[in-house]
């Protein structure tokens, strides 16, 4: 009869001693980076939590992203304190591991570690030089609002000269709409008529002579060219018809491309418009189809009252306008007879016929009454004419203004087009009271990085505060900020390599960055603190903290950047707004693996330093000297 090996009770006890010894090295790990683990998660909430109350529409890109991500790490945190240990217990098998010598990498990676210990300020000069490398790298680098995003959708706004009918619009869009539908790249075409440019798709009374056409495009994968492409060469086509202002929406119906110029004139605003406009058309190639929105001239019909006769014959203004009303649009609702139907009554309205508008003499014979009784005509207290007037009057903050409004050319930055405008004579030598203010994308983009530097900041205090809380220390903590500036060089020498701007996927990269980056440190520095408080000196204790350390460091950056790699290719629909935010992450994660691996340790032995010379000199005010200089409950 054949006997079961599981059924052998040698086997049973040393599968159960096996099984003991798997769950104690559980607990023993998890117990070893315990404090480490909880450091990394809420120095991730505390830079996440401020973002998520950014206000104005900055915040409005940032809130439900900070609160999902902080939201996310506090429970990944109690898996990897919970679940994850018992996992390991039930299913890891003891092994007997063969001790290995030193591996080459990392017999280099302690010698240098011990060069960085032995000449630390050296090593901090080499740092604040990277620093500085840093910050003149992101002087050269461009800034947008927005990468440019394939989103398989265009649109296009269109307008009219004043005086154009409902029926010249009509028969614009459907000529457009049949050059669109013979584009292979094109799947559906939507157009509204009487669209105001100002949101795209919502219907505006009175403006007839706009319409929006919305461009669905077939996916990116089954076209040849990107949808800035389909634009370009769109332009061609569309600038051959006659009398018609075009421009391509960021998505939302509005330009790419907008300044505003304000003033308590109007005059003078226009004519600065009219000159930045021409500049930035002849000298400034990174924008295409530069127009001003000041208004233009429709025709009209002028009734210019006579006071004299009318005051003799008793007539006012007021009767004046309101013949003119009523003949040409009719009488207000208020007014006007109804004919009753069975459900309903139908408003009746009398007004001249549209043909004989053009004929003045119709005009003229308009009956006012006059304060005898008698009806004379218009002809005798009024003359009429044709003329031309402004179609509308805008103003930005009670004053008035005209907008400069531009496509950008292919993958141009928005901050680099409006540098380049800024920069014209035109703009730099404006009439007197006339200002130049950003609005749309520029407006937002301006308010994103200026929310965005006071939320880091916030952020950067809220994780100084956790971090002193939890290592119940001040100076090593700090130790753990400084590797934060690390990784920034790297983020931006990736930018620069690969031609990407600083735009709001960057900043967003920026900012998992910035939570990311202090796990090296902190594993780091707690392990450190850990052997100092058992006695280990504090070089040895760095060494080994490099030793032990440097592995699982480098195995969260190696899986995080493996993540990346197919954002940072730009794979699928979206993925040119993915693309910077992987590629900065993947850069400034190298670089701070690299350089926290030999600057931490060196930080932390100055910091550990001046930590001590405080405690000695400022003992009363801020309690005992430290962990290491504890034995028992007693300083020794």
């Amino acid at each position: 009869m054949a006997l079961h090996l599981s059924a052998h009770p040698a086997l049973k006890d040393e599968r159960l001693r096996a099984h003991f010894v798997v769950q104690e090295w559980s607990l023993q790990a998890a117990d070893e980076i315990g404090l480490a683990v909880v450091a990394t998660t809420m120095t991730i909430v505390a830079m996440f939590v401020p973002v998520s109350f950014m206000g104005g529409i900055a915040g409005q890109y940032f809130r439900q992203f900070g609160l999902t991500v902080a939201i996310a790490v506090t429970f990944s945190l109690l898996v990897a304190r919970l679940i994850t240990p018992l996992l390991a217990a039930y299913f890891l098998r003891a092994r007997q591991h063969r001790v290995e010598g030193q591996s080459v990498i990392m017999g280099r990676y302690l010698h240098m570690l011990e060069w960085s210990l032995r000449n630390r300020f050296v090593t901090l000069a080499l740092g604040a030089l990277i620093l500085l490398g840093s910050i003149m790298i992101a002087g050269s680098l461009q800034y947008g609002f927005l990468p440019t995003n394939d989103l398989s959708r265009s649109v296009l706004l269109i307008e009219l000269p004043p005086g154009s009918t409902i029926a010249d619009t009509a028969a614009t869009s459907d000529r457009i709409t049949a050059l669109l539908k013979e584009r292979p790249e094109v799947r559906s075409v939507y157009a509204v008529g009487g669209a105001a440019g100002a949101n795209g798709l919502s219907v505006t009374a009175g403006e007839v002579r706009k319409t929006t056409i919305v461009i669905d495009l077939v996916a990116r994968s089954n076209r040849s060219h990107d949808q800035k492409a389909f634009e370009r060469g769109m332009r061609a086509a569309l600038s051959a018809i006659p009398d018609m202002r075009y421009s391509f929406g960021n998505g939302g119906g509005g330009r790419e491309f907008t300044l505003i110029l304000s003033g308590p004139n109007g005059a003078p605003v226009e004519q600065a418009a009219l000159a930045l406009e021409r500049e930035a058309r002849q000298k400034v190639a990174a924008l295409a189809n530069v127009v001003s929105t000041a208004a233009l001239a429709r025709p009209e019909i002028r009734i210019v009252p006579r006071l004299e006769e009318a005051a003799d014959l008793g007539i006012s203004g007021a009767q004046i306008a309101e013949a003119a009303r009523i003949a040409t649009i009719g009488d207000v609702s208020a007014h006007l007879a109804k004919f009753s139907a069975i459900d309903r009554q139908v408003p009746i309205r009398v007004q001249v016929d549209e043909r004989a508008r053009s004929d003045l003499s119709t005009l003229d014979m308009l009956r006012i009454k006059a304060k005898n009784g008698t009806t004379v005509p218009l002809a005798t207290v009024a003359d009429t004419g044709f003329g031309e007037g402004p179609t509308t009057i805008e103003r930005y903050d009670r004053r008035r203004r005209v907008a400069i409004e531009a496509d950008l050319v292919g993958s141009t930055p928005l901050g680099e087009a409006i540098e380049q405008v800024m920069a014209l004579p035109s703009a730099r030598n404006l009439p007197a009271g006339v200002t130049i203010a950003r609005f749309g994308d520029s407006e937002i983009m301006e308010e994103v990085f200026s929310s965005f530097s006071r939320a880091i900041a916030a952020g950067v205090l809220m994780v100084l505060a956790v971090l002193v809380l939890l290592f119940a220390d001040v100076m090593q903590p700090i130790t753990i900020i400084i590797s934060m500036p690390l990784s920034i060089g790297g983020a931006f020498l990736a930018l620069l390599l690969t031609g990407n701007a600083i735009n709001l996927s960057v900043i967003i990269g920026f900012l998992m960055l910035m939570g990311i980056v202090t796990k090296n440190a902190i594993l780091l520095v707690d392990f450190a603190i850990v052997e100092m408080a058992r006695g280990v000196k504090r070089t040895q204790a760095l060494i080994e903290a490099g030793r032990k350390r440097a592995q699982p460091v480098i195995m969260t950056t190696a899986a995080m950047t493996a993540g990346m790699v197919p954002s940072a290719l730009g794979i699928g629909d979206g993925g040119a707004f993915r693309s910077p935010m992987a590629i900065a992450l993947i850069g400034g994660l190298l670089a701070s693996t690299f350089l926290s691996l030999v600057f931490v340790p060196a930080a932390f032995t100055i910091m550990d330093d001046v930590g001590r010379i405080l405690s000695s000199n400022l003992s009363r005010l801020i309690g005992p000297k430290g962990r290491n200089e504890f034995d028992g409950d007693e300083p020794t």
